[in-house]
C-alpha cells in the first residue's frame, strides 16, 4: 500500500524540504524563487545527491534520465515524493523505491500533443516523399513522383496511455483508421476502439501501414518489436518508434529494413543515446532519425518547471498529488 504523500508527515516546526537534482550545463527550473516560497530547496547534482537528499521530503529530478537515486538513496529516510520531469520513469526505478511507500509523479500532459504532432508529421512526410525530396533538392534534381494518401490509411499505435490516446485521436482526426495495442484486448475504448493485446501482436501487425511505438519501457515491453512482429508486417509498412529505443530489437530492425522486410522507419529513439557514429542505421535511406526530440517544443521546460509547482501547491495544502505512477508498472495507470 502507498503512502499518502502529504504534509501530515513533515513536522510543523520546519518548513517542506526540496532537493532539485540537475546537472551542470543544464539551465535551473525558470520559477525557483516562486518554489522557495513553498518549500526549502536545495540544487545539487548527482554528485552531492545523497547530502541533499537526506531530511528531504520531496525530490524534483530536473535531470530526468539520472539514475543517481538508486546510490544516495539510504540517505533518502524522510523522503515523501518524488516528482519526475520526464513521461518515461523507467531510468529511475529500482527494487528499493519500488516497494517503498514514496509516491512518484512524472510530466503526465505536457508531452501528448507535441509528441502526437511529431508522429503525424513523420507518417506525412513518409507519405508525400519530403526526405527524398529533400535530398533531390540538395542535388539540383527535379524528379516527378506519385505519392501516398494519407487519410484512408491505417496505424496502430503501441501503447494505450495519455500520449498514445492523444496520438489515436490526432491520427483519426486526418482520416487514418487507427487500432490500438495495450495489456488487455477490448472492443469499446474511446479512443482506439478496438485494442488488440500486445501478447498477440505478431497476429495482427500485418493489417496496419504505420505502427506507432510509444509504450512505456517495462519488463514486459522491453523487445516488443523483435524479428518476429518486424516479419508480420506489411512489406510497405513504416515503424515509428517516439517511446523508448529498448521497444524495438534494433540489429532484427536493421535486417528488416535492409532486406525489404518493412520499407521505413521514423526512430526518435534508440537503443543507444546518442546513436553511435557507426550505427548502419545513419546510411539506410528509409530512416529518419531525430535526437530524442519529439515531446519538445519551445518552451518545454518552463512546462515541466510550472507543472511541478502546481504539484507542489497541492503538496503544501495537504493534498496528495495527482496522478500517481504504479510504480510496479512503470507508468500512470
Amino acid at each position: 500500500m502507498t503512502a499518502d504523500p502529504t504534509p501530515e508527515a513533515t513536522p510543523a516546526d520546519r518548513p517542506i524540504r526540496v532537493a532539485v537534482l540537475t546537472r551542470d550545463g543544464l539551465a535551473d527550473p525558470h520559477n525557483l524563487d516562486a518554489i522557495a516560497e513553498l518549500a526549502q530547496v536545495r540544487l545539487c547534482t548527482a554528485d552531492d545527491l545523497a547530502d541533499a537528499v537526506a531530511g528531504a521530503d520531496v525530490l524534483m529530478l530536473w535531470d530526468y534520465f539520472s539514475a543517481a537515486l538508486r546510490e544516495a538513496w539510504p540517505h533518502a529516510e524522510a523522503l515523501r515524493w518524488i516528482h519526475v520531469c520526464a513521461a518515461g520513469v523507467d531510468a529511475m526505478l529500482f527494487d528499493e523505491l519500488r516497494t517503498s511507500d514514496v509516491v512518484m509523479t512524472n510530466a503526465r500532459g505536457v508531452f501528448d500533443g507535441p509528441i502526437a504532432e511529431f508522429v503525424l508529421a513523420s507518417i506525412l512526410a513518409r507519405d508525400k516523399s519530403l526526405h527524398e525530396s529533400r535530398a533531390l533538392q540538395r542535388e539540383h534534381r527535379w524528379v516527378w513522383r506519385e505519392t501516398r494518401r494519407t487519410t484512408g490509411s491505417s496505424a496502430l499505435v503501441i501503447g494505450t496511455g495519455a500520449i498514445g490516446r492523444a496520438v489515436a485521436r490526432l491520427l483519426r482526426a486526418v482520416g487514418l483508421q487507427v487500432t490500438g495495442a495495450g495489456r488487455t484486448a477490448r472492443t469499446d475504448d474511446p479512443d482506439f476502439g478496438t485494442v488488440i493485446a500486445t501478447d498477440d501482436l505478431a497476429e495482427h501487425v500485418g493489417a496496419f501501414d504505420n505502427v506507432v511505438a510509444i509504450a512505456p519501457l517495462t519488463e514486459q515491453t522491453a523487445g516488443l518489436v523483435d524479428a518476429r512482429v518486424l516479419a508480420a508486417m506489411k512489406p510497405s509498412a513504416h515503424l515509428i518508434n517516439v517511446g523508448r529505443g529498448q521497444l524495438v530489437v534494433e540489429a532484427d530492425l536493421i535486417e528488416a529494413l535492409r532486406d525489404g522486410t518493412i520499407a521505413a522507419a521514423s526512430l526518435d529513439v534508440v537503443e543507444t543515446e546518442p546513436l553511435p557514429a557507426d550505427s548502419p542505421l545513419w546510411d539506410l535511406d528509409q530512416v529518419a532519425i531525430s535526437a530524442h526530440m519529439s515531446g519538445d517544443v519551445v518552451g518545454w521546460r518552463d512546462e515541466l518547471a510550472d507543472q511541478f509547482l502546481a504539484h507542489l501547491r497541492r503538496y503544501a495544502a495537504g493534498q496528495a498529488p495527482d496522478h500517481p505512477v504504479d510504480k510496479e508498472r512503470g507508468y500512470v495507470r
